[in-house]
């Protein structure tokens, strides 16, 4: 059974950063698909994006912005959050599925393990 714990969330002006852990346990960060979905109030769960056999896959709206991570040694996927907007505030979830080839998978019912989620919110 996988866990995941998301920590690094917080309150940052718009222009800002903020870096989001998720640390596994119970598996290997490596073997799994790591995805980062978000969920801002009253909207359905988002895709951020995803890092399987270290490759990365991000949506369109966060493209340029964001950059995902893992860090074998330590069991962690990062995702780090730039040029932050308004429109990215949102509770952001760290999500695992054991790692096949072929497309990103986007959707939230595609993903086995779920972190609690860690609130991210920017400020105008």
């Amino acid at each position: 059974q996988v866990q995941l714990v998301e920590s690094g969330g917080g309150l940052v002006q718009a222009g800002g950063s903020l870096r989001l852990s998720c640390a596994a346990s119970g598996g290997t960060v490596s073997s799994y698909a790591m995805a980062w979905f978000r969920q801002a109030p009253g909207k359905e769960h988002e895709f951020v994006g995803s890092i399987v056999f270290g490759i990365t896959f991000y949506s369109e709206s966060v493209k340029g912005r964001f950059t995902i991570s893992r860090d074998n040694a330590k069991n962690t996927v990062y995702l780090q959050m730039n040029s932050l907007k308004p429109e990215d505030t949102a509770v952001y979830y760290c999500a695992a599925r054991p790692a096949v080839y072929g497309p990103a998978r986007k959707t939230r019912n595609e993903y086995d393990y779920w972190g609690q989620g860690t609130q991210a919110t920017v400020s105008s």
